[in-house]
């Protein structure tokens, strides 16, 4: 299932260890993760956003003030995603809440305490989506996940997509100088237009303590997507940034801080921090 590759002192705190390891999907494919031990087998699962990996400088920062409290981090690259093996996909959101599947088990089974998975943009969604199929973690975070999942979508692949893919069967996505980024699929769209956050949030137990952190300033998902998830998930706590926008450039502090606030509440009860 997992195979841990190396170890050293160099990681986010001084006082972890980064060790890292090799968790198998369900498809046969190495997800490659970095495990920050801090002595405790208290345990946070870090999920980056699109076409991001687990050098991305949120989930970098995140695990930094985490592991300041002591807490263990596992921040891991998605099947297709950094150095993870996999075919990158365009939507592969189910796959991606599969592959959470098989940290958190892999981690249980290392006899860790998963206290949290926390996502960041798509990765939102996809701890969402986990929360919906696998109740297995007692909290969740999505940072500035997308609601509606029908949005977001000509801004990356043009107008008249559907036409388009409808003809071709893909889209190649290239940046502003004519670079091909990815190839999205027909299939791969589709998967996308179908995952429905709605039916997701409200089939979330009200066992499961979930946060939404969103930036007032989001330029790329607006902050109504946040109050929507707040309006559908039955143990829902929503805290938005004011001024922040989506990778919370100017307020990667505040950003810390609440998480670590949402991961330590259970732990403070009524005393204040």
């Amino acid at each position: 299932m997992a195979e841990p590759l190396s170890s050293s002192q160099d990681a986010p705190n001084p006082t972890a260890t980064e060790q890292r390891v090799l968790v198998t999907n369900k498809h046969g494919e190495n997800l490659v993760g970095l495990l920050h031990h801090t002595g405790t087998n208290k345990v946070v699962v870090l999920c980056h956003g699109f076409t991001a990996s687990k050098d991305d400088g949120i989930i970098v920062d995140l695990a930094a003030a985490i592991t300041k409290r002591g807490i263990s981090v596992f921040r891991f690259d998605f099947s297709g995603n950094g150095e993870s093996e996999g075919e990158f996909q365009y939507g592969n959101y189910r796959k991606e809440a599969d592959d959470l599947h098989s940290v958190v088990s892999y981690l249980y089974q290392e006899k860790y305490d998963v206290a949290a998975v926390v996502g960041h943009s798509k990765g939102g969604d996809v701890v969402v989506l986990y929360a919906s199929i696998y109740n297995d973690v007692p909290m969740v975070v999505n940072l500035s996940g997308r609601f509606n999942l029908e949005k977001g979508v000509e801004e990356r692949l043009g107008k008249e997509f559907m036409d388009r893919i409808n003809k071709e069967g893909y889209i190649d996505v290239t940046n502003k100088s004519g670079k091909f980024l990815y190839r999205v699929t027909k299939e791969s769209l589709m998967e996308r237009l179908n995952t429905d956050m709605h039916a997701a949030s409200l089939s979330i137990s009200k066992e499961c303590r979930f946060f939404t952190i969103h930036g007032s300033a989001d330029e790329i998902i607006p902050v109504e997507d946040a109050y929507e998830f707040a309006k559908l998930i039955p143990n829902h706590k929503l805290r938005v940034i004011e001024g922040a926008n989506h990778c919370y450039t100017a307020h990667r502090k505040e950003l810390s801080d609440a998480v670590v606030e949402s991961i330590t509440s259970n732990e403070e009860g009524d005393t204040p921090p």
